[in-house]
């Protein structure tokens, strides 16, 4: 049987409206809005139209019933600037993430989750520490995040929306986290967003995005906190800051240079006045909009894993895609940046996988 859910997914994931997909495929409004509430059984050219008009299998649409995700149990950065469209199409990247999840943890035994409940904290500065002292991470600076969040359990995926509106979200499904990057910024903008969404799962489990900026700010001051501990800033931060200070800290703990100057001046070791004339002198050396002579993107050692060993078996990501009857775009959406020895920038090959 046609499953509506699937055709709503589809439409989601495309960013159209129930006109612009008539339009495509050629067909009425009333007739899609008929399929989406299951009151029609499509004929078969009317499928293959809007099969074509969405670039996905026909077969997608004969699936099972989409797990779709709830919009009041993800945490989403930039709620406010978000438009329907854009929040739509994230949440549709979540239920694709959900079913490619569960295609490898069906036959891979994936890191069990390590996470604790910190919802009853209101300090992030102190959560933060709880979260380093589960982990036994100590003071010390965190050489790839992407790897410990991995091994503690959270499913990673990465993003293909190209919009500053969707950095980043998060939710809590199955008793398992997810977690989904939008790696189009920096890779030291990358590390704080996935701190960031590792403050949502622990401190605001059960959280609605609606919530707004309350929730935003803890979020950013835990990640502060769990990149940037205070007691090891505090002792290998010189008494005498400058521009050049912050520039070299920054490489220390891996984040960008505006986030290591908000810290300091959290920290009560940059001065209301010293803060500012820093942030203007990073603004004029290029770091507002990037990080010059920044780190190298981190990757996804479990994907990495997971794509060696099907590879093995001579399974590659367009088996994948046609086992789970998406188009091989959302497998590669999904992962890609993950993995790419480039980090991510640009899509330089598709189709089969290689050994790693």
């Amino acid at each position: 049987m046609f499953e509506e859910s699937r055709l709503k997914l589809a439409r989601a994931r495309r960013g159209l409206t129930a006109k612009a997909l008539a339009e495509q495929a050629g067909v009425s409004v009333d007739t899609i809005k008929r399929l989406e509430q299951g009151r029609n059984e499509p004929e078969p050219h009317t499928v293959g139209r809007l099969a074509e008009a969405l670039g996905y299998p026909e077969e997608f649409f004969f699936g099972p019933k989409v797990d779709a995700v709830d919009p009041g149990a993800v945490s989403f950065r930039s709620f406010s600037k978000m438009t329907a469209k854009e929040r739509d199409a994230s949440l549709g990247a979540g239920s694709v993430g959900l079913m490619l999840s569960g295609w490898v943890e069906e036959r891979f035994g994936l890191p069990e989750p390590d996470l604790i409940d910190l919802s009853y904290e209101s300090d992030p500065e102190v959560a933060a520490s709880h979260m380093r002292q589960q982990w036994a991470l100590g003071q010390q600076p965190i050489a790839d995040l992407m790897a410990l969040l991995e091994v503690k359990g959270i499913r990673l995926f990465s993003l293909t929306e190209n919009t500053a509106s969707v950095n980043a979200f998060s939710f809590w499904r199955g008793g398992k986290p997810y977690m989904f990057l939008n790696n189009f910024k920096t890779a030291e903008s990358s590390r704080f967003d996935a701190a960031h969404e590792l403050a949502h799962l622990v401190m605001h489990k059960h959280g609605d995005p609606k919530k707004g900026r309350n929730v935003e700010r803890e979020a950013n001051a835990f990640a502060s906190a769990f990149l940037m501990p205070a007691e090891d800033v505090i002792a290998r931060i010189p008494r005498r800051v400058t521009t050049d200070t912050v520039i070299r800290a920054k490489a220390r703990w891996r984040v960008s240079a505006m986030a290591m100057a908000y810290r300091l001046h959290q920290l009560k070791r940059l001065s209301e006045w010293q803060y500012k004339s820093i942030c203007i002198d990073l603004t004029k050396r290029g770091y507002r909009t990037g990080e010059p002579n920044g780190i190298g993107r981190e990757k996804s050692k479990v994907w990495r894993q997971v794509l060696t060993m099907l590879w093995q078996e001579r399974v590659t990501k367009a088996d994948i895609a046609r086992e789970l009857g998406l188009p091989l775009g959302e497998v590669e959406g999904l992962i890609w940046s993950l993995t790419a020895d480039d980090g991510g920038s640009e899509r330089q090959e598709r189709g089969p996988l290689r050994a790693v």
